[in-house]
């Protein structure tokens, strides 16, 4: 499954947006890139060389690199071999000419994706957004994955306490998630409404309190995709709720 579409949607009261370094030795084209990744809400780390960039990456903790070709000092190609000795995030490379681009695709230099110039940025940004979703979904370098509960196209991660539901991110109040999380957690099985809310709660269960169903319901509202027919939160009559299990 892939994640949201928009990484920088990791941009929440809770999470921290996906960090983009730039490298490229003209200016004018790395103010550019600031502006279009900085529109998506994406942080952005800058470097002029090679040298600079692998500098960026001892310090920093990076998601995805746009990577010049030709760059005085270290060029790009060499940055990138360097880089993949020890980092796996995806690499974007740009080149001035098609025929340059021949000869990086035809070198095993560890780059992702090649992008020429001049280039449109809302391009060079979807196909950042891209990479993003592929190294988030398939790198199990990250620790990401372990956090993460699955139930089909929803997805929570309980370390960053963020949601999707079919690549799109949900976004819920704290007391929400916690519902969410604790339901998905005892997946197939029905909690009743005193349990969830001592454990979400951590107060003794009033009968009369409609505290957890106006949770259950704002909750529906924002993942199930039918709101008639709820998906992925089942109401168990006089019992109380429970997540699917999926098949």
């Amino acid at each position: 499954m892939n994640h949201h579409e928009s990484w920088n949607e990791r941009n929440s009261d809770v999470a921290e947006p996906a960090t983009i370094l730039l490298v490229d030795d003209e200016h004018e084209i790395i103010k550019l890139m600031e502006i279009y990744f900085g529109n998506e809400g994406y942080r952005i780390l800058t470097a002029h060389d090679g040298g600079e960039a692998l500098e960026q990456l001892r310090k920093e903790r990076v998601d995805l690199i746009v990577l010049d070709v030709m760059m005085p000092n270290m060029d790009g190609i060499e940055a990138c071999m360097k880089i993949r000795e020890e980092q796996k995030m995806p690499i974007i490379m740009l080149s001035a000419k098609s025929m340059d681009m021949d000869k990086i695709m035809g070198l095993s230099i560890g780059a992702d994706d090649y992008v020429t110039k001049p280039f449109n940025p809302l391009e060079l940004v979807a196909r950042a957004k891209s990479q993003l979703r592929r190294y988030y979904q398939f790198n199990e370098g990250r620790e990401k994955r372990k956090h993460e509960l699955t139930i089909d196209e929803l997805v929570i991660n309980t370390d960053t306490h963020e949601v999707w539901v079919d690549e799109q991110p949900v976004h819920l109040t704290p007391r929400e998630f916690a519902v969410l999380e604790l339901l998905a957690r005892h997946q197939g099985s029905v909690l009743s409404m005193e349990q969830i809310y001592q454990q979400v709660w951590k107060e003794e269960y009033m009968e009369s309190s409609n505290t957890v169903m106006v949770h259950i319901r704002k909750i529906r509202e924002k993942i199930e995709p039918d709101k008639k027919n709820p998906k992925f939160i089942q109401t168990v009559w006089g019992v109380g709720y429970k997540m699917i299990k999926p098949q």
